[in-house]
């Protein structure tokens, strides 16, 4: 039997570190899992960000705020009154924080009692962010919120 030298005991090491990498390479193909992007248009809208700034900024220093409620069957988003479908536009985003192809972008029309509502059959488990954004006369406002559906 041949003598075991140090040299032996590098290459040895070598070999184990790289079975190791080789490994977690592809065993543990997870961290492609959350590569995507939050949006498609992403350097579009980081050049507009300044106006998404201005738009919470107005909505924060709103004396009377949207009011944001989850029920067993959706999402409830009650508007102050004096908001309306003639001089209020509303939108929403809920983007999916895991999977974009179940993000969910519309645009709504206030109810009798200046709310819009969203369906919890369209909402799959997990964790979301909502993206509510209206316009009333002719000013921007936009709200954020963390929405966890069960």
């Amino acid at each position: 039997m041949k003598n075991f030298s140090w040299g032996h005991g590098v290459v040895i090491a070598l070999f184990a570190f790289i079975a190791f990498i080789l490994s977690m390479l592809f065993l543990f193909p997870n961290g492609q899992k959350n590569s995507e992007m939050v949006t498609d248009n992403y350097y579009e809208e980081e050049l507009k960000y300044q106006d998404v700034i201005d738009a919470k900024k107005r909505a924060d220093d709103l004396q009377e705020k949207p009011v944001y409620s989850q029920e067993k069957n959706g999402i409830k988003i009650t508007f102050p009154k004096e908001n309306n479908n003639t001089n209020t536009t509303v939108k929403f985003v809920l983007n999916r924080t895991d999977d974009q192809n179940l993000d969910i972008k519309k645009s709504v029309q206030l109810d009798a009692a200046q709310s819009i509502f969203i369906p919890g059959q369209v909402l799959k488990a997990g964790n979301y962010t909502l993206r509510l954004m209206w316009t009333k006369d002719k000013a921007d406002y936009r709200m954020d919120y963390d929405v966890i559906w069960k």
